[in-house]
């Protein structure tokens, strides 16, 4: 059996576009390139089986003949984990469209803020040094409650 280069090039482009895809800020996106994600991954697991064989299950041929029933349940477990994460992924797009109207996600201006922060390490850090207008907490301190 001669091996062919067309199977690992379509793993490679489903591998890329999911990842190209997953890296966008729309929640539907990032839900079709995970998809594209599971699809190479079992591309991928199929492609390990090798040539084909006889049953496993009735057991009437050479070991050496049948096919190797592994590749084929973790394919099966492949497509269960993605069918549950992406139900989850379609339960988080409708809900953040019914809160507020948008899939896509926004840019956060504190994290922003914390990742522009230069030469700071949290274990360094003394709470008693940080300037009080940096810190967005109630005047009260946890003692006065």
């Amino acid at each position: 059996m001669t091996p062919t280069v067309v199977l690992p090039v379509i793993i490679g482009g489903l591998y890329a576009a999911g990842v190209y895809l997953l890296l966008d800020r729309s929640l539907t996106r990032v839900l079709l390139g995970f998809l594209l994600l599971g699809n190479a991954t079992n591309l991928l697991l199929l492609s390990t089986v090798g040539g084909a064989g006889a049953a496993p299950i009735l057991g009437l041929a050479d070991p050496a003949e049948m096919t190797d029933p592994l590749p084929q349940a973790l394919i099966l477990t492949a497509i269960v984990i993605t069918f549950g994460v992406a139900a989850f992924l379609l339960a988080l797009i409708y809900r953040s469209w019914r809160l507020v109207r948008q899939e896509v996600v926004g840019v956060d201006e504190e994290d922003r803020r914390v990742a522009g922060r230069v030469g700071t390490d949290a274990d360094e850090l003394d709470p008693d040094d940080i300037p009080s207008d940096d810190i967005d907490l109630p005047h009260a301190s946890w003692e006065d409650r």
